[in-house]
């Protein structure tokens, strides 16, 4: 299979140095050799010719927010729309996730109640209560029209969704092992944007195991054989 991955954003430049950018840590949580990549680096206006680029797709964080004026968003909301449209099956991760909400209808918001750092627990079916690595403030706050809720927790309601058999998008980030958030950590460390408390909290969380081989796992499968890997 060939999986098609829009750059919607950057690692930031200390994390890449270590870890290299979003593909590869993409590449590395798939482990899959019958998995071939390549991928377009949409924020920089890099799109491919259209759907059949690729046999799957998958859309990256991002800095930048769903709702924000960037060149690249509108483009990308109307790709998003044909790929629905031709039945390939796409994956959303963070702004991945909000940006296809968005793209076919629903609505993202920054979320009053703060920020997501690091490990935090969800209940995602059929996988049970799992934990993930986070970096959000962003949030769905309204599905579009045929999304359902396959998981969340209190502070993130949609936090999972799924649309038919096509899509499955996620707010944290499985990519984001904790030796990458272990560099996220530290390059952020001075920068107001992130509250202290939650970044001292995160750090302290981080020597506690996470389910990303799992959940890359469900990735996988839904791309292979769609919702039926669900059930």
């Amino acid at each position: 299979m060939k999986l098609g991955i829009l750059q919607c954003g950057h690692a930031p430049d200390p994390v890449a140095q270590i870890h290299g950018d979003f593909p590869l840590m993409f590449k590395r949580l798939f482990d899959r050799p019958d998995f071939s990549y390549e991928y377009w680096d949409v924020e920089h206006m890099d799109f491919p010719k259209g759907p059949e680029d690729a046999d799957a797709w998958l859309l990256t964080g991002s800095k930048h927010g769903a709702y924000e004026d960037h060149p690249f968003i509108e483009p990308l909301e109307e790709l998003i729309r044909d790929i629905h449209a031709s039945g390939r099956r796409m994956l959303g991760i963070c702004f991945g996730h909000q940006i296809i909400a968005k793209a076919l209808g629903g609505t993202v918001e920054k979320y009053k109640g703060g920020w997501a750092l690091g490990r935090q627990s969800y209940d995602i079916a059929p996988l049970g209560r799992i934990h993930l690595n986070a970096w959000h403030q962003d949030q769905v706050t309204q599905r579009p029209e045929g999304a359902e809720v396959l998981g969340g927790n209190d502070f993130c309601e949609n936090a999972a969704l799924v649309y038919d058999d096509s899509i499955l998008t996620i707010q944290p980030h499985p990519e984001l092992r904790p030796n990458i958030i272990s560099a996220y950590l530290d390059a952020r460390a001075d920068d107001p944007t992130y509250p202290a408390e939650l970044l001292e909290q995160a750090r302290a969380e981080n020597d506690k195991p996470t389910d990303d081989r799992r959940f890359a796992d469900l990735m996988a499968a839904f791309l292979e054989h769609g919702r039926e890997a669900l059930t």
